[in-house]
């Protein structure tokens, strides 16, 4: 019994510590995105050598946060793991049969507005949610 209440308790410290790696590496990255995006017109006045910086970091941080979800994944038990990826699965279904007619109709001046990435990121975030939300209550 004390096995299993220690292997217990090691198994949510291990969770617990994912999770503050994945958003660790979810926040250095979207800071390393603010910086990309806003740095050239307030920081920097353009300088290209100063973007082409940013980019790289934006890149290297983003590689790191792919690194930290894997690891994540990997150290989820079976149904944890089957939540996630399910969720992902909608995700990317979602973003990329909204993304490419949205891309199109802005080519096509069919939007009112201009699209941008932040409303499809704000679409799959919203779908990621709500898709694991209902797979961890399905799973209840």
């Amino acid at each position: 019994m004390d096995q299993l209440k220690a292997r217990e308790t090691s198994y949510q410290s291990r969770s617990r510590t994912n999770v503050k790696r994945l958003f660790a590496w979810n926040g250095a990255w979207g800071a390393a995105t603010a910086l990309m995006a806003f740095g050239p017109k307030f920081l920097w006045n353009n300088a290209l050598v100063f973007t082409l910086l940013a980019v790289s970091l934006d890149v290297a941080v983003g590689i790191g946060m792919i690194l930290a979800n894997k690891k994540y994944l990997a150290e989820l038990d079976e149904l944890q793991r089957k939540v996630q990826l399910n969720s992902m699965a909608i995700t990317l279904g979602v973003g990329l049969i909204a993304g490419v007619p949205f891309s199109v109709m802005d080519s096509y001046h069919v939007l009112p507005f201009h699209a941008n990435i932040a409303s499809l990121l704000i679409l799959m975030s919203l779908t990621f949610v709500a898709a694991n939300l209902y797979g961890r209550w399905r799973y209840r």
